[in-house]
């Protein structure tokens, strides 16, 4: 735990796990793989084992009683794979809260103006910041007030997420105390940024793959796994949709719209071909 010079108020870091090999991390790479592409029921799991990491390691012996605010990574229309995290990590956090006599928490979000096609995950540090310096956030200061702010990820790989959020809370003047909150952190600098790439596919290498989570675990949309899906070839895009729901086909054209993917040529086709299919259904 440290603070950050270059933000005005108090800064407290917290990671769950740290990764100081390639090897042994203390958790399931074939689970991360599957929560960063859908499974909600790792996604539960993860959260609540945060949750219980941080109340034991960083929060009851410091907390005060001030009301917390949450807030996930930035999204805009399709949620993260950590705002799930997210809403288990505030149940068990909320337990011991209202055990304790204490408020339970609120959330707010981060709004982005700016989808992106690129995946970080395959990104050096330097070309992580240039893509996402340029963006816009906007959070609602009012508010916040002068309540303690709770930033929730699922990793921290090069700090760059991190160094955008301070900018934004330095442009909008703000300086609560915060937490800056991870599930997992790269901690040994000789390991490549790309290392959390070979974490986000590692059990995930097709569509195929994909559909062992949909059938096989508690499913949910996020941005990963849409543009995942989406960047398939036609003739696998199709192959895979022919045996999904209606309401699955449904659900992925309204997610794409609702994210502006359709801006992104190398989505265009598999877009209108679900377009096609729901106009159908519909």
């Amino acid at each position: 735990m440290m603070s950050n010079e270059s933000y005005k108020g108090k800064i407290t870091h917290y990671s769950g796990f740290l990764i100081e090999n390639n090897d042994d991390f203390g958790f399931s790479a074939d689970d991360y793989s599957k929560f960063k592409h859908g499974a909600e029921n790792i996604a539960r799991k993860f959260g609540y084992e945060l949750a219980e990491r941080f109340i034991r390691d960083c929060f009851k012996d410091s907390y005060t009683g001030k009301q917390i605010v949450i807030v996930p990574s930035a999204y805009s229309y399709i949620p993260t794979a950590s705002f799930f995290m997210m809403r288990y990590f505030v149940q068990r956090l909320n337990m011991y809260l209202y055990e304790n006599g204490f408020p339970v928490v609120q959330e707010t979000k981060i709004v982005r103006s700016v989808t992106y096609r690129e995946d970080y995950g395959e990104m050096s540090a330097e070309d992580r910041y240039n893509l996402i310096s340029g963006d816009k956030f906007h959070i609602d200061k009012t508010f916040l007030g002068d309540k303690v702010l709770l930033f929730l990820d699922d990793i921290k790989i090069t700090g760059t997420h991190e160094r955008i959020i301070i900018k934004m809370l330095n442009e909008y003047g703000i300086s609560n105390d915060s937490y800056m909150l991870y599930f997992a952190e790269l901690v040994n600098q000789d390991i490549s940024p790309k290392f959390e790439n070979y974490l986000n596919n590692h059990s995930v290498s097709g569509l195929d793959d994909i559909e062992k989570i949909i059938t096989g675990e508690d499913f949910t949309f996020n941005t990963r796994v849409v543009k995942y899906i989406l960047n398939a070839s036609p003739e696998k895009f199709d192959q895979f949709i022919e045996r999904r729901t209606p309401k699955f086909v449904s659900q992925l054209l309204f997610n794409s719209i609702g994210n502006e993917y359709y801006k992104f040529d190398s989505y265009i086709r598999n877009i209108n071909k679900l377009k096609e299919l729901t106009s159908i259904n519909i």
